[in-house]
């Protein structure tokens, strides 16, 4: 286990995770438990998007979780009242759909957070809000490693309304004071992910089929070289902005030590279940019009602002994950048709 910071600041306080039995935004939830913080959580459950009330069912008790669509105002009104932080995770990630779907796109990326923003203006003006955005946003990138200084220039529906959602967050910090920060995140992985289709990451589904004893499929010839960081690191990372004064107004990539191509992380994967085969095949042109080609992010800015850095290599981070899945993976092998009530207190 990578050694974690106290995070002391955190104990007694009181979080809204939404987006909350999601993928990053369950492992957020599980972390801010453990460091003694109320935590509640929003999350719609929408099929396809992530959401699995497995990835928090151990933690009934100790949690307050509401089932509901952040795009609610009677609903986000009430939860943002009297609680410390938001880490604000929910929205849809799948860069495909978004061009199939980009009114629903709009929607759930842009639409959701001006009310939540809105709510925090009008009920809780001095919370403090994380953002999660994606290294999307750059597009193909003119030069490597992304920075902050980078263009902007998404190549998809999604990529644009993340962007816009960053804006937006910011600008409620310059017009209104509102505290946020904004991470841009890379490719994350980890227990707790979305495995029963290939739309919301490659990561994942490689793993799915390396544990399965299945072929991984690259696109091309797998040559795409991208980073990665493990889920405890990006948890690290939404903590430590959270915490800090000096965030506020801020937008900070995430990135990985050493971007690996896709060929190779399929290899290693299949090193490490002993599982598994691939096969090239060609790109699907409907991707291959989205595609970023190689691409990986600098973290010098988090590391000399906050000192962050990814802690967890990914050999042992691609372990951890496989050995979830092993003994887990019924549990997200479709999507998880049960819900809770609309709203439960599990105290």
């Amino acid at each position: 286990m990578n050694e974690h910071t106290s995070f002391g600041e955190y104990k007694g306080r009181s979080a809204l995770v939404t987006g909350g039995l999601g993928f990053i935004g369950s492992n957020l939830a599980r972390r801010l438990v453990e460091i003694g913080v109320e935590v509640t959580v929003l999350d719609a459950l929408m099929p396809e998007q992530g959401g699995n009330q497995y990835n928090l069912r151990d933690l009934l008790g100790r949690v307050q979780i509401h089932t509901a669509d952040m795009r609610d105002p009677r609903v986000v009104n009430h939860l943002v009242g009297g609680v410390d932080y938001i880490f604000n995770l929910a929205g849809s990630v799948s860069h495909l759909e978004s061009m199939q779907q980009p009114l629903r796109d709009l929607e759930l990326n842009c639409a959701a957070h001006i009310t939540l923003l809105e709510a925090c203006r009008n009920f809780n003006p001095h919370v403090k809000i994380v953002f999660t955005s994606t290294r999307q946003v750059y597009g193909r990138p003119v030069y490597l490693p992304l920075d902050e200084q980078h263009r902007v220039a998404p190549l998809d529906v999604n990529g644009i309304n993340k962007l816009a959602a960053e804006h937006y967050h910011l600008l409620y910090q310059r017009v209104y004071g509102t505290r946020t920060a904004c991470l841009r995140l890379t490719n994350t992985y980890g227990p707790r992910q979305l495995i029963h289709h290939n739309r919301g990451g490659f990561i994942a589904w490689f793993i799915r089929q390396a544990v399965e004893g299945e072929v991984i499929e690259l696109y091309g010839e797998g040559r795409q070289r991208r980073d990665m960081n493990y889920v405890d690191d990006v948890v690290e990372a939404l903590l430590l902005a959270g915490a800090s004064e000096a965030a506020e107004g801020e937008v900070y990539n995430l990135g990985g030590d050493e971007p690996v191509s896709l060929a190779e992380l399929a290899e290693e994967l299949i090193s490490i279940t002993g599982r598994g085969t691939v096969r090239t095949v060609p790109f699907p042109p409907e991707r291959q019009l989205i595609d970023v080609g190689n691409t990986h992010s600098s973290f010098a800015k988090i590391e000399s602002a906050l000192g962050w850095r990814p802690r967890t290599p990914l050999r042992e981070g691609l372990r951890r994950t496989v050995e979830f899945y092993e003994r887990h993976r019924a549990h997200y092998l479709k999507p998880d048709a049960g819900q809770f009530s609309r709203s439960q207190k599990t105290a």
